[in-house]
């Protein structure tokens, strides 16, 4: 039962798990853009619109017996789905970036060593790896 086991422990790894979770989040999460988009900015978009309705617009390519049947190219609805990408996108730009910009400020930046130090003899700016001064040709002790 090798075979089993190895499964088990590929499927309940935490980066699986993770990822099914964000499957899911993702899934709801873009019904709840969907649903905003249908039912707050699509109608006042259609007040703008030359038909109420326009998601169902569309030009007839064949025209059938029964007006079910006949062959559509919905512009209507195309250009809604293009609507309904670019406000998730949108939306989840702004949330990803904020979070982006939050884990920044929260990392601990190591403290890094100063390019220059300040002779105490003259006060002049020379290098920090320097053991003489340029200016008073003092000694300098070497920092660590």
């Amino acid at each position: 039962m090798p075979f089993f086991s190895d499964f088990k422990q590929f499927a309940f790894k935490g980066n699986v798990i993770d990822l099914a979770v964000g499957v899911v989040i993702g899934g709801a999460f873009g019904k709840i853009v969907s649903a905003l988009v249908a039912d707050m900015i699509m109608p006042v978009v259609a007040l703008v619109m030359p038909s109420g309705d326009w998601r169902t617009s569309g030009f007839i390519v064949r025209h059938a017996v029964n007006p079910k049947d006949d062959v559509v190219l919905r512009w209507g609805d195309l250009l809604g789905a293009m609507l309904d990408f670019l406000i998730i996108a949108l939306v989840l730009f702004v949330v990803v970036s904020k979070i982006v910009k939050a884990a920044e400020g929260r990392l601990v930046k190591a403290p890094s060593t100063p390019a220059a130090k300040t002779c105490p003899f003259c006060l002049e700016t020379i290098p920090a790896a320097a053991t003489r001064c340029k200016a008073c040709t003092s000694t300098l002790e070497p920092r660590p």
